[in-house]
């Protein structure tokens, strides 16, 4: 079994580390529109990083069960990677073919929530 709290730990972290490098590296280096793709996968990756630490939580005190918090976990997880990955690409490499794969990031978000929404309902 995944430690999701520990995962998601390390993606706030994570979140917080690219945040700043945005904020201070890159401000310089990008145009605006590629600081507002960057910021938004900033903002994607924490609130759902933040979301699988909930996630894990509502597990330990038994409102989820183990197993949809794994599956919930992984969605929520490949979202961040797909999604907030793709836009951090998009933002530091100017290839906007790679905005193509982002939506499949946000089908992995909302997939993830409506999952927690059938599993809490049922539990």
């Amino acid at each position: 079994m995944i430690n999701w709290s520990g995962v998601a730990a390390v993606l706030m972290a994570l979140a917080v580390g690219l945040g700043a490098f945005g904020a201070h590296a890159l401000r310089d280096r990008l145009d605006a529109y590629s600081m507002g793709v960057y910021e938004k996968a900033v903002f994607y990756h924490f609130v759902h990083a933040l979301g699988l630490l909930i996630v894990s939580v509502l597990a330990r005190v038994g409102a989820l069960t183990e197993g949809a918090a794994g599956r919930v976990g992984w969605l929520l997880f490949v979202g961040i990677l797909v999604f907030s990955g793709s836009l951090y690409l998009l933002a530091v490499t100017g290839v906007r073919t790679l905005g193509a794969i982002t939506p499949l990031g946000g089908v992995a978000f909302i997939s993830a929530w409506l999952l927690l929404a059938f599993s809490v309902k049922r539990g």
